[in-house]
């Protein structure tokens, strides 16, 4: 596996996004655990103990599948790409005029990456990186993460807002604030405007994963990327390959940790087509 020569953001747009998840989602995380969680349970008890674990469980594997997709090089390497000689095959290949090489099935070129990318899905605006063959896996384990950590810690977020502080923010003018943050500038104490503030991007963190999630999930499990959605499709292998190809090998291992490595089951560039779904599929 290969990695990214300049892992960094290019655009600004991509850095401003890329920012939020890497700024605030560090100081979230302290905020819950220092003010929120010894609201709800003792320090040192075991439910404080496990929803700690679990909170760093979470940041964990939203943190280190992010840094894994935004490090690993998922572009179309022309240098040892031998296209096909069968011309059933080669007529399959794309040729790019940026390139001005030919490129496998399923491969377009992103402009703001400045190459040809291997099954691209999308770029994506938060890791400042397309998302294609071989970093897929880390981005999908990102946002099912990002929605299960955001959709944590709103459980608790709101029980702490709008009952245990309920005297304090079941107010009009709090919906105001959430509606139009700006308010937050000009009206109230620092300390509730934080707390209302983090709740906002609380509640965006978890929109955020839940759109992708739905968007995303039937193409994922059609074997398609987000190029192919509404088009005529011929790479359907099953469910089960399908996320064989995407996951591999050790697809319920690599839940556990970005850091374990799982050998994917196709290479990415031979693609075949009109294959029946119980048919041995290409390694």
């Amino acid at each position: 596996m290969n990695i990214r020569k300049n892992v960094l953001p290019r655009r600004l747009v991509d850095w401003l996004c890329f920012l939020t998840i890497g700024i605030f989602l560090p100081i979230i995380f302290i905020f819950e655990m220092v003010i929120v969680l010894p609201a709800f349970h003792e320090p040192g008890g075991f439910f404080h103990t496990f929803t700690l674990l679990m909170g760093i469980f979470l940041v964990f594997n939203i943190k280190g599948n992010m840094i894994a997709c935004m490090m690993v090089d998922t572009s179309v390497n022309y240098m040892h790409l031998q296209p096909p000689t069968e011309p059933i095959e080669l007529e399959k290949w794309i040729h790019c005029a940026t390139c001005d090489k030919l490129a496998p099935p399923r491969s377009w070129h992103c402009k703001s990456c400045g190459v040809c990318i291997l099954k691209r899905d999308h770029h994506c605006l938060f890791m400042g990186c397309c998302i294609g063959h071989y970093n897929h896996r880390y981005f999908l384990c990102f946002i099912v993460y990002l929605f299960l950590g955001a959709l944590y810690a709103l459980v608790y977020n709101s029980i702490y807002i709008w009952i245990l502080n309920g005297a304090v923010f079941s107010r009009w003018l709090t919906a105001l604030k959430l509606i139009c943050p700006m308010l937050m500038l000009v009206s109230g104490p620092f300390s509730s405007n934080m707390y209302l503030l983090f709740y906002s991007l609380n509640v965006l963190a978890l929109l955020y994963p839940t759109l992708l999630l739905g968007y995303m999930g039937p193409l994922v499990l059609g074997g398609r990327v987000c190029h192919e959605r509404g088009k005529t499709f011929k790479y359907n292998y099953g469910i089960w390959q399908n996320l064989r190809n995407i996951f591999g090998q050790r697809i319920f291992a690599v839940w556990l940790s970005p850091l374990i490595t799982s050998e994917l089951t196709h290479d990415g560039i031979n693609w075949q087509t009109d294959l029946p779904k119980d048919a041995p599929k290409n390694k």
